[in-house]
Formats: C-alpha cells, structure tokens, sequence
C-alpha cells in the first residue's frame, strides 16, 4: 500500500497484531496493494497534532499468491458483504423484538409495584 497516502493507516496492538488500511475503503487488496490509479490518493504532507512514537510497525507480511488472480479478492470480500448485508434485516428483526419483550416485562413490574397516589 502507498504509505505516503492520506488516508493509509496502520495501527498495531499489543497482542502483535498491525491493522494497515485504507481509511477510504478503496484497497480490496490491503495491506498489500493499493488500487492503479486510486481515486482518493492525496500525497500526505503533515497532520496537525501528529505525534510519531518511538515503535516501527512490524514489516508488511509477503504477498499471497491469490492476488495475482485478477479481481478474486476483490469478489470474495463483495460476497463476505453481500452475506453481512443480508443477514442485516434478521438480526434488525431480532433485536426489536428483545426490546418489544423488554418493555412489556417491565410494563407488568410497574403496575404491580405502583404507587397508590
């Protein structure tokens, strides 16, 4: 990926672990390629409030050999979120009616523990 690009971002956690990745979502292939002729590339020249720590990220791990299959990447993560994206309005449903049973369990404990006024 273009390190030297704007919205390039790495981030590294104390299991060992390094996140680099677009902030724009235009690499399907990160953390190895970044699109030819990437649309939202702008050069990085300085970031307010920018602080360098002492630490280098962990060099970027090899390449594997199913990128250089064409677009394969790109359609195995287009199917991953076609799958998210289905299994959307289920999981939407689901939680509704958890919070529709919520309320109506707590509808019963208010009016058998209210206050005579």
């Amino acid at each position: 990926m273009r390190q030297d690009c704007k919205f390039y971002e790495s981030r590294s956690y104390p299991n060992g672990e390094t996140v680099r990745k677009c902030d724009k979502d235009l690499a399907p292939e990160a953390p190895w390629r970044c699109p030819e002729n990437c649309s939202g590339y702008e050069r990085r020249y300085a970031d307010v409030n920018w602080n360098v720590g002492t630490l280098v990220a962990p060099p970027t791990p090899s390449e594997p050999s199913s990128l250089d299959d064409g677009d394969s990447v790109a359609a195995l993560l287009d199917s991953a979120e076609d799958i998210i994206n289905s299994a959307g309005p289920d999981i939407l449903s689901e939680v509704e009616a958890e919070r529709v049973s919520q309320q109506g369990l707590m509808g019963r404990f208010k009016r058998l523990f209210r206050r005579n006024r």
